[in-house]
């Protein structure tokens, strides 16, 4: 049995093939178009799956969509009634996604076919009921919490809900114009971060901060049991577009989120690229503050309901991983499993794995091991590559590669790493990753100067080997995709000075051998000529989506100052080209 899983017309747009009830290939339309958090119909990804399992469209049972435009329909008629100026954007918008709902003639039109041949059952999921289903479904549990939260989705902004066996149990949802994710990227907004995916620079901005404006921050979000509102005095009204805009061409914009009243109570707005004042450091500090404290809020209620130790979590927001690596201490659950495409390309896995167990009653059997669901490149292909490039390279056996790239990166090199198959999500896990050694003190502006040119306060990635991650960390609860941030113990911040943040904390990716073999023996192999058992990570890419194919990592490498490329068995150094 076949089912595709989609989402569609929505930020980061995607396609998930699930054959059997294994989730076998996934990935994102902006790895194959190369345009960022495209937001049209992912023909390329559906095309990628169908590649991946050997079938043609007219091979799949079933099509799931992690969108529903009647859900919550009564909420957003209430709403609209409320607000009689609003009825007719409304309005609109339920032309438009109508329009987009008709996945056969969307599908038919992409493969140059007759609708009438296209043999699959149509599903439409509830968003957050598919980002729950993303997390749930994937994890080793019969029995968990789940959680869902972010900007917003078929007009709501978080999920609380119980998850045993085969089915998701509602129990709650917090509904527009109310939004955490919408209260973030405000602020991130008003302080110069107005792109889509700002949020998660604003993140690592944070630490910078002071708590001057905790408590004025307060009063733009409060909690109420079971939830919390937004002081909707401080957000422009809610449209048609929920805080964001499509383009024709797929890209996403953000709509403008603060209104005048924030202008008077903290001054005027920072523009883009600016030089970032300690005002907005401050307002960063509470923004992210205050989050954490509503989070926390959300999850001690959903444990009182759900009085279990698991939780599932999925949601633009559940990207938050500083929150993410505090909820221990601060809520009574002890394990997480976060979908490492937390936010909207994970739609595409939760509506997929929905159907094939809750509405189509098959039994649970695939556990998501590893995020490494993309394309992989044969020697052959990858050779092609490198000769079209007139690079001069060598071929290494496996021991002598990894020997040969631990020891670049042991001198201080930087090395493009490409191996295996693609991450799924917005991490690079060691297959599309650039790495460099987390102990030199200069690393982090030797990235940013040559290759990455990012803003100086964020942070690189450590990545551990996981039986050495309670040596390194405080907190031992494994991190495999890169989820959560820790504080690293005092006596090892030197060892890490390139990846440790100004508040002695790292996003730290733990890395187990039966997850990722390779990338485990590369780390094992710079630990014997260093004694760290840590490699700096960082995502293969420049100003752009991380690289997809082998042609792109090669130019990648030619256009930028990396000293190292090791793709696939091959090596070529810089200095040698």
């Amino acid at each position: 049995m076949l089912i595709l899983g989609l989402n569609m017309f929505h930020a980061d747009a995607s396609a998930a093939i699930v054959q059997d009830g294994e989730v076998v290939f996934g990935i994102a339309e902006e790895r194959l178009n190369r345009i960022k958090h495209y937001a049209g119909f992912p023909a390329l990804a559906v095309q990628a799956c169908l590649d991946a399992v050997g079938a043609k469209i007219t091979d799949v049972d079933h099509v799931a969509v992690g969108q529903d435009s009647d859900a919550n329909l009564t909420k957003k008629v209430q709403y609209a009634l409320a607000n009689p100026a609003k009825i007719l954007n409304f309005i609109k918008l339920r032309q438009r996604k109508e329009s987009m709902r008709d996945v056969r003639s969307l599908l038919a039109k992409a493969f140059s076919l007759d609708p009438k041949d296209l043999r699959f059952q149509e599903h439409h999921l509830e968003h957050h009921i598919a980002h729950i289903a993303s997390a749930y479904y994937c994890s080793p549990w019969d029995k968990a919490a789940g959680f869902s939260y972010d900007g917003s989705g078929d007009f709501v902004s978080t999920m609380m809900a119980r998850c045993e066996g085969n089915e998701i149990e509602v129990l709650s949802r917090v509904f527009l114009p109310h939004s955490l994710g919408s209260f973030y990227t405000m602020i991130c907004e008003f302080i110069g971060y107005n792109k889509y995916g700002d949020e998660g620079k604003v993140m690592g901005l944070a630490p910078y901060g002071k708590d001057t404006f905790c408590d004025k921050v307060r009063e733009i979000i409060s909690l109420k049991s079971g939830g919390f509102e937004l002081n909707l005095d401080y957000f422009m009204p809610l449209g048609s577009n929920q805080g964001m805009q499509i383009s024709d061409d797929g890209t996403v914009s953000l709509a403008k989120h603060f209104s005048e009243k924030m202008e008077k109570e903290f001054g005027v707005p920072t523009k883009p690229l600016s030089e970032i004042p300690q005002r907005d450091m401050d307002l960063a500090f509470a923004m992210q503050h205050r989050f954490e404290e509503v989070f926390f809020h959300l999850l001690n209620d959903l444990h009182k309901r759900v009085p279990l130790e698991n939780v599932a979590m999925a949601g633009g927001c559940a990207l938050n991983s500083v929150a993410n690596g505090k909820l221990f201490t601060n809520t009574p659950f002890r394990q997480t499993w976060i979908q490492p495409a937390a936010g909207d390309e994970g739609l595409a896995i939760g509506a997929a794995l929905h159907t094939y167990h809750s509405v189509l009653k098959q039994p649970r059997k695939f556990v998501m091991k590893n995020s490494y669901l993309g394309p992989q490149f044969s020697d052959d292909q990858i050779e092609t590559e490198l000769k079209k490039a007139n690079l001069k390279y060598r071929k290494l056996e496996r021991a002598p590669l990894l020997e040969s790239v631990a020891d670049q990166i042991a001198a201080g090199n930087v090395v493009g790493w490409f191996q295996g198959r693609m991450e799924w999500g917005p991490r690079a896990l060691g297959n599309r990753s650039i790495v460099a050694h987390p102990g030199l003190p200069n690393m982090k502006d030797v990235l940013n100067a040559r290759i990455k040119r990012r803003e100086w306060f964020r942070p690189f990635a450590p990545s551990i080997l996981s039986d050495r991650q309670h040596e390194y960390f405080d907190y031992d609860h494994p991190s495999p995709f890169m989820l959560h941030v820790y504080k690293i113990r005092p006596e090892k911040r030197s060892q890490l000075c390139a990846v440790n943040h100004v508040d002695d904390t790292g996003r730290l990716q733990s890395v187990a051998r039966d997850e990722n073999p390779l990338y485990y023996d590369l780390i094992q192999a710079f630990e014997r000529k260093t004694g760290i058992p840590v490699i700096l990570n960082t995502s293969f890419n420049e100003n752009e989506p991380i690289v997809c194919k082998p042609s792109e990592a090669i130019d990648c490498f030619q256009r930028t100052r990396m000293d190292v490329i090791a793709i696939g068995p091959f090596l070529a150094l810089k200095s040698e080209n």
